[in-house]
């Protein structure tokens, strides 16, 4: 018979899911006292880590209703996990372990429960948190529960050969039937025969068929510069995929391409009321609430990268770039927003556009995109290889989660660009550095 495990949860995996404690089925399940209070510190602020504490705590009390049993002895949930709260202990083991740093207080906690004999596995999203209880003895890991194997991850391009016969028919036809191909909803097919002919169609999940992309000449002054770019922007200016998703390393246009997309929706077709553009707030010294100022003017450093593509977008217009920009701000059709002001929002018939997703958690993504009102699109950009939040990594990131979750939904698309644009000097860079 299997043994059980004790699994010690660290801070950081509840304010990355508020429901962990409920993913360790037949094995118990063990929060120490200084986890509790650095929740019970969270608890007040009005971003998502605050939303988390709460949501942790609520969850910790509703459990003797729940459940069977006491936090002090255990609770017996009906998927068998019990969850039990640890008791403070001194620190009499033999590692000099400062006690007035949590972390330490975490992980001295489980080594003490490991000394009683118990088979000890620490839980947490801090890499040095986890080198610190391997150190001592302890097994730990990474919170698995909210990951998607980004090696592997849907690219939403598909390249296939098929006779120059059947080409033909899709350019006279504009369809041609998909039905020996195993096709996700909404993915590009790149279509070439021996005779090097090629045509690129999008499969249509309900009529099983590849259909030609939406005819598309100068947006806002820029065109595709390659196949991926040219699917990208078929998806961006379909109004029934109501999320789309792009992943790409530095330079291959992603915000760019959604912009531009953005601003011909909003500003030619009037199909959005607004453009609504957000980036996570990932400081690297204070946060945006020390700096001085509005909100605008706080904002404005971190939006720095949205305000460049808008001139560059001005710009290939042929006009003023100074004038049109002007005029497309006093417009007040496209709006600034932290991300942690999007939260207790509803937003209807807006064009969304969040960039550097990647540094956003799966329950921030889910909070973003749960914000989406009637008539709304919501564009996720970002590269799951370029993360700036301690603890996230490629596979436990809300973008590379979203795609996981969305790829077999009709409403959503995807695509993964792997050319870098931007410029002779930086593909260069990001092929060999």
């Amino acid at each position: 018979m299997k043994s059980h495990k004790t699994f010690v949860l660290d801070t950081n995996v509840l304010l990355h899911d508020p429901k962990a404690l409920l993913q360790f089925p037949r094995n118990h399940v063990v929060i120490p006292i200084a986890v509790l209070e650095e929740l019970d510190k969270m608890k007040r602020l009005p971003n998502e880590l605050g939303k988390n504490s709460r949501e942790t705590i609520r969850l910790l009390d509703s459990l003797k209703i729940i459940g069977k049993g006491n936090l002090h002895s255990g609770v017996i949930l009906d998927n068998e996990t019990t969850v039990r709260v640890q008791p403070e202990f001194k620190n009499h083991v033999q590692y000099d372990f400062a006690m007035s740093v949590n972390d330490n207080r975490i992980i001295i906690a489980a080594f003490l429960l490991a000394e009683k004999g118990e088979k000890v596995v620490f839980v947490s999203k801090d890499f040095a948190a986890r080198i610190k209880a391997e150190a001592i003895g302890i097994e730990a890991e990474d919170y698995e529960n909210l990951k998607y194997s980004y090696e592997n991850v849907y690219t939403g391009i598909q390249y296939i050969e098929m006779p120059k016969h059947d080409i033909d028919l899709f350019y006279k036809n504009g369809q041609i039937p998909v039905t020996n191909i195993n096709c996700r909803p909404n993915e590009y097919l790149v279509m070439t025969s021996p005779e090097n002919s090629s045509a690129v169609g999008k499969f249509d999940p309900v009529e099983k068929q590849a259909e030609m992309l939406i005819k598309v000449g100068n947006i806002w002054g820029i065109k595709p510069r390659n196949v991926e770019q040219r699917c990208a922007i078929d998806l961006l200016l379909r109004d029934e995929v109501k999320l789309v998703t792009l992943i790409g390393q530095a330079g291959t246009g992603k915000t760019l391409l959604a912009l531009a997309c953005g601003m011909r929706k909003v500003f030619d077709e009037g199909s959005y009321s607004r453009i609504l553009v957000s980036r996570p707030i990932m400081p690297l010294g204070r946060d945006i609430g020390y700096l001085p100022g509005t909100k605008e003017e706080k904002l404005f450093p971190w939006m720095q990268p949205i305000y460049d593509n808008l001139d560059f977008l001005c710009a290939s217009t042929g006009g003023e770039s100074n004038e049109t920009l002007k005029w497309v701000l006093d417009s007040r059709k496209i709006e600034m927003e932290a991300v942690t002001y999007i939260r207790g929002r509803s937003l209807p018939k807006m064009y969304i556009i969040i960039d550097e997703a990647q540094n956003l958690t799966p329950h921030e993504v889910k909070t973003i995109i749960s914000r989406a009102g009637e008539g709304t699109k919501v564009i996720l950009a970002g590269d799951p290889t370029q993360i700036d939040n301690p603890y996230l990594d490629k596979d436990s990131n809300g973008l590379t989660f979203a795609v996981g979750k969305f790829v077999d939904h009709h409403i959503y698309g995807h695509i993964f660009l792997d050319k870098t644009e931007r410029s002779e000097l930086a593909a260069l860079a990001a092929e060999i550095l």
